[in-house]
């Protein structure tokens, strides 16, 4: 099956792209990333790859092990145009996150957004994970003109995560962790028809991830054909259960 994987020219998060384009591909699936404009080779966020602050913070070392066979991949550098892509030919919309600037190019894309909601109309399976949750809440559905999101039970990046992570690095990094004035959680709320009932923020946690073998400080919310996820440390969980929900399609 083939997967649509929208990301930036830069800054988009190392873990939440390389681990479930390495669940899928490993399964057998083809992903295919797309950028602004064709032909681009996209680089992620540079300062996950070697540590945030003083080493810390930054992706795991088997995120970016498969960070580097993303690279290193045909599809790295043949990626087709958001705009131009034609979506019925994809099985899946996978929207991976990241918070330093250059997401604002993808997060902020209105031809984008007008391409997530022509492949949510067709019903197949959509994940988003972190930031990648404000493309679909910015995305308006094409009956009702509402956010595609309006209906749907969802998660994102936790308000209490963005706000901490940027209290710990401002000194250093300015707003390096606040990609817009308003937080991820508030703006996705907005566009729901009743955030109370259909936002779950998940067991609070600020260190703690979810491994290859290990999901016990993992967290996702599945409603039908949509699976969204909070952070990097929910990666794994996120990419096995968009698998299986990618399979279920299929009958396997």
């Amino acid at each position: 099956m083939r997967v649509l994987m929208p990301v930036p020219d830069r800054d988009a998060d190392v873990t939440e792209v390389a681990v479930p384009w390495r669940i899928l591909t490993d399964a057998g699936h083809e992903v295919v990333l797309a950028t602004e404009r064709a032909a681009t080779r996209p680089a992620a966020d540079p300062r996950l790859l070697t540590g945030v602050l003083l080493g810390q913070l930054g992706a795991a070392e088997e995120p970016r092990r498969y960070y580097q066979q993303l690279t290193e991949a045909p599809e790295f550098t043949a990626t087709v145009s958001w705009e131009d892509v034609a979506v019925d030919d994809f099985d899946g919309l996978l929207l991976p996150g990241g918070h330093a600037p250059g997401m604002r190019q993808y997060l902020g894309s209105v031809a984008l957004q007008r391409q997530v909601a022509r492949f949510w109309a067709l019903g197949r399976p959509v994940g988003a994970i972190c930031h990648g949750v404000l493309v679909l809440a910015r995305s308006r559905d094409l009956a009702t003109g509402r956010s595609i999101l309006a209906g749907r039970r969802t998660t994102s990046l936790p308000k209490y995560m963005e706000r901490t992570a940027y209290f710990t690095t401002a000194w250093r990094l300015g707003r390096y962790y606040r990609t817009y004035p308003a937080y991820v959680e508030d703006e996705v709320k907005a566009a729901l028809a009743d955030p109370g009932a259909q936002f779950s923020r998940g067991p609070r946690t600020l260190t703690r991830r979810g491994t290859a073998t290990d999901d016990t400080h993992a967290f996702v919310v599945q409603d039908g054909p949509y699976l969204s996820a909070r952070w990097p440390g929910d990666a794994y969980l996120f990419g096995r259960r968009y698998l299986a929900l990618l399979d279920s399609t299929t009958g396997r």
